[in-house]
């Protein structure tokens, strides 16, 4: 049924009556959509449900739209990214328009269904602004990152298991924890593979994220490891271009302090839990789609 809110999607675009935004929603990467999945499997697939989707999609979409405008990102899961191709501010008023759009198809969904998803886009918000500064210089908070986790990834993913838990009656607390677990999961894992995929699989260049000015979880663990020289060196390629020699220094110190195995049990942890709870309310599917991400190359 995924196909049934890519086509709903489409409508919402065609709608707006703009040639110039439905070719721009064309050259859009449309992802894994892992959070139509989880709609679907917690809430089946009758209209309402659809809908929920497509808005949730679209606000997803827009957030990559004005996060890749912040990172100046030249690309998008491999694809040229919209900023790059048509400028800042096309990609800026893309996202607008999507975020307008899906907040205006929610109010024909359920007051609850708005209150829930736009208080997510309302953290999102929250969580970018949060990155932004965390990125200004090296940092250690490794309790701010996680917040900012939760606000810039996780809580969307909250947002779309629990809204499909409402839109059926489920126990939403159970399913809103689930979806939290995988969207703090999912980032933490992405912040992995920056560091141990290779860039075709990537889409990006390799350590790409620290060059950005990103300190995730596996440099924070790093940088508690190494002695006083070690972590002079590691603040000092942070935000710079980095050599080949430089790179294979970080990912031989990581190795060396095996950090990637201590950044994936955290992970590993969040995902058993959300596993286990799923599988206590007999919720099969959602449990063997948590096993995935945690078995995921990319």
């Amino acid at each position: 049924m995924v196909s049934a809110v890519e086509r709903k999607i489409e409508q919402y675009i065609d709608e707006l009556d703009d040639k110039f935004v439905s070719t721009l929603y064309r050259k859009l990467p449309h992802g894994k959509r892992l959070r139509t999945k989880l709609i679907l499997k917690i809430a089946g697939s009758d209209l309402k449900v659809i809908k929920t989707a497509a808005t949730v999609e679209m606000i997803h979409a827009a957030s990559l739209l004005h996060d890749d405008v912040i990172d100046d990102a030249n690309t998008r899961r491999g694809k040229v990214s919209i900023n790059a191709s048509e400028g800042n501010k096309t990609a800026i008023m893309m996202g607008d328009i999507l975020y307008s759009k899906a907040f205006f198809e929610l109010t024909s969904i359920s007051t609850e269904i708005a209150k829930v998803i736009s208080n997510a886009v309302v953290q999102l918000s929250l969580g970018e602004l949060a990155d932004v500064e965390l990125s200004k210089r090296f940092h250690t908070n490794r309790d701010a990152y996680l917040k900012m986790l939760y606000q810039k990834t996780a809580s969307l993913m909250e947002a779309s298991a629990e809204a499909g838990a409402i839109l059926v009656g489920k126990n939403r607390e159970a399913y809103r924890k689930y979806g939290r677990n995988l969207g703090l999961a999912f980032q933490m894992i992405d912040d992995i593979l920056d560091i141990t995929a290779d860039s075709k699989t990537l889409g990006k260049p390799a350590l790409h994220d620290f060059v950005e000015g990103k300190v995730t979880l596996p440099y924070i663990y790093l940088y508690e490891k190494l002695d006083i020289n070690d972590r002079q060196k590691l603040i000092s390629l942070h935000k710079k271009r980095l050599t080949p020699q430089n790179e294979k220094w970080i990912k031989e110190k990581m190795a060396e302090h095996k950090i990637i195995d201590e950044a994936y049990s955290e992970a590993k942890e969040l995902v058993v839990e959300a596993i286990e709870l799923m599988e206590s309310l007999g919720e099969r599917d959602l449990s063997s789609i948590a096993k995935a991400m945690i078995e995921r190359e990319f």
